[in-house]
């Protein structure tokens, strides 16, 4: 059976990361963006992290250009602005496509799993939603900071639309670290 520990990527720094390194914690896997109106998500993603990452949360940012082109920069740019502008300490990763031929293979399984998202989308964006193209099978990620939980296993809890806060998951986050 695949789960998320199967896979690896690039953090921002270049290194290859083993996400099996993972196994045992509770993951909270995040595309994220630094131009995007929902870009404040990062202050209750790096809350989220200081708050549970002793009890065994871990979360994981994924830079994505795929929405709007709201991720422009490098590497370099997107760690400098994450830390300057809302502290992130949790691991981030280098830009990945998380739809289409060439999306990250892991965001790939994640789609499979969880091919639509928990929450209640704005009208503006149910719209949005809307009139998205849908990948092969239906599945693909609505916009920048659609969030998977993932237990200590690698298996996909929940997939949450983007315009869910960070706080919105407190509960669903206690009861995996609970479990």
């Amino acid at each position: 059976m695949t789960s998320l520990h199967d896979f690896h990527a690039i953090r921002l720094d270049g290194t290859d990361q083993d996400l099996a390194s993972y196994a045992g914690k509770v993951v909270l896997v995040v595309n994220t963006a630094s131009e995007c109106g929902l870009t404040p998500h990062y202050e209750g993603l790096q809350r989220l992290h200081e708050e549970y990452a002793d009890r065994g949360l871990a979360v994981l940012g994924f830079p994505c250009n795929q929405f709007g082109a709201q991720e422009p920069g490098s590497d370099t740019e997107i760690s400098e602005f994450c830390q300057l502008n809302y502290g992130v300490d949790f691991p981030m990763f280098s830009k990945v496509d998380v739809n289409g031929p060439d999306a990250h293979p892991a965001f790939a399984w994640l789609r499979s799993q969880r091919a639509t998202g928990k929450g209640t989308p704005p009208p503006a964006f149910a719209e949005h939603l809307a009139n998205q193209p849908r990948g092969e099978n239906g599945d693909y990620l609505e916009w920048n900071f659609t969030k998977f939980l993932v237990d200590r296993d690698g298996q996909v809890i929940e997939r949450y639309l983007p315009t869910e806060t960070p706080e919105a998951l407190r509960e669903d986050i206690e009861a995996a670290l609970a479990a």
